[in-house]
């Protein structure tokens, strides 16, 4: 058997591998965009899968195509949708802006395929990949729709999940040492005390809101361009094929996508995605400052601040014996830089769009699902793998309590701001207790000392009594 056939086009001949499902368009693309190795997602994948399938069932529903062949459609999309495929999606993310050739690569594939399964069924039936499978669509809401799609799907079943579980885990870690009391620390400097429960609640709130943040963009997400066609005015389908095709879509999924208020901005523009991924930049820098806050608190654990101790995972040299990193932390601020950066890239393909069409949609919806992907796993990894497991060093927190100058602003009402700033000093030139200082220093007695320093009384604001 050859390794390669001939197909045929508009343009003429091209030699495509005998074992692909994909025919001359696809190959075409393979030929001319030779640039990364990078396919395109498998979530924008399964996205095209779902548009073809509620498509088809679309237009029979309109009476536009045969049963038979909408049945076929119907069946191998599912296959597309299930992943049975993949590997006949082999387009470079670098290609047509539009994502003609991926829209085409889909086309071919579930058309061949199609036709396969008609002659193992005998079944005197031929389905066009344009004039069936494309039916009343355009690769220019095609494209948008997927990454829609493929967006909306992956923030609701991965990147939401992930968050919730870090949030959780923050939370319980709290929870189990509320009793602990900690240095507070602004500018890297000690500060006034805080309770770890009130520190991981602090964590825990960001990871919340972060996710807030992101929900709210699905309302603009869950608008689906698919109907407006080439430029948005529907040419070449039926007025009502929108608002089906999106019920069909809201069915397979689950998720409550609608067709798109204004076609035109829906398919021109990229700025629900670019908003989707501003959040996901917000939270990446929230994560991030978390991430490094852990690393700060386990930093030593002889000479750094060895607030708490992270889970001994893997060796941290290759030249140092028994040396232990902050691993997990590491990973976490990677991923979160790669967000950063992927939201750069969106925002420049967000801005690129000229009048009816976008034209750097493969590259848009790469580096989004990439963001979703990447933070949904990872939140999740630092849930399971780092604030699950660590402990916190209580012996050498309260150790530190006690000797931290910064709680004489207790005393500011009482003995004033100048006094205290003086007594702070001394007790820390002298490596003294504060308390035996202050003593010394002002007119309050022991007993109105030891209760007006209590570390744990602190931590609940108002004026220490």
């Amino acid at each position: 058997m050859a390794d390669f056939r001939v197909e045929k086009d508009s343009m003429g001949e091209v030699q495509v591998p005998s074992n692909a499902y994909y025919q001359a368009q696809t190959q075409r693309a393979v030929n001319n965009f030779p640039i990364s190795g990078i396919r395109i997602k498998r979530s924008v994948i399964k996205g095209l899968g779902i548009i073809k399938k509620s498509a088809a069932l679309a237009n029979v529903e309109l009476g536009l195509i045969d049963a038979k062949i909408a049945a076929l459609i119907q069946e191998v999309a599912q296959e597309v949708i299930d992943g049975k495929l993949d590997e006949h999606f082999p387009i470079d993310i670098y290609q047509t802006g539009s994502g003609t050739s991926s829209n085409m690569n889909a086309n071919e594939v579930i058309s061949s395929r199609a036709n396969e399964l008609a002659r193992e069924k005998n079944l005197d039936i031929h389905v066009h990949p344009n004039d069936h499978v494309n039916f009343g669509q355009s690769s220019n809401d095609v494209f948008p729709t997927a990454l829609r799609i493929a967006a909306y799907n992956m923030v609701e079943e991965v990147l939401i999940p992930g968050m919730k579980t870090l949030e959780g885990a923050l939370k319980n870690k709290g929870n189990q040492y509320a009793h602990v009391v900690k240095t507070g620390k602004t500018h890297l400097m000690d500060a006034m005390p805080v309770t770890m429960k009130q520190v991981f609640d602090g964590y825990a709130r960001q990871i919340e809101l972060g996710a807030q943040r992101v929900k709210s963009t699905l309302e603009r997400i869950r608008e689906l361009p698919q109907g407006g066609t080439a430029v948005g005015t529907g040419i070449n389908t039926h007025s009502e094929f929108g608002a089906k095709f999106a019920a069909q879509v809201a069915k397979e999924t689950g998720h409550p996508f609608i067709e798109a208020i204004n076609h035109f901005e829906a398919q021109a523009t990229v700025d629900a995605p670019c908003e989707l991924s501003a959040q996901l930049k917000t939270y990446a820098a929230s994560l991030m400052k978390v991430a490094n806050d852990f690393r700060w608190m386990n930093s030593g654990p002889n000479s750094g601040i060895s607030e708490i101790k992270l889970a001994p995972l893997q060796p941290g040299s290759s030249i140092m014996p028994g040396k232990v990193n902050p691993v997990i932390e590491e990973s976490v601020c990677m991923v979160c830089a790669q967000a950063i950066g992927n939201d750069v890239t969106v925002t420049i393909g967000a801005q690129s769009g000229n009048f009816e069409l976008n034209v750097m949609y493969p590259v848009v919806a790469h580096n989004l699902i990439e963001s979703i992907e990447l933070l949904g796993n990872v939140s999740k990894n630092f849930a399971e793998k780092s604030v699950n497991l660590l402990t916190v060093n209580e012996e050498n927190i309260a150790d530190k309590v006690i000797k931290n100058p910064i709680l004489v602003t207790a005393l500011n009402p009482l003995i004033g701001y100048d006094l205290a700033a003086k007594i702070a000093k001394k007790s820390y030139a002298e490596n003294r207790s504060l308390i035996d200082v202050a003593e010394e220093m002002c007119d309050l007695s022991r007993a109105e000392l030891e209760k007006a320093l209590d570390p744990i009384k602190m931590t609940k604001g108002g004026f220490v009594e």
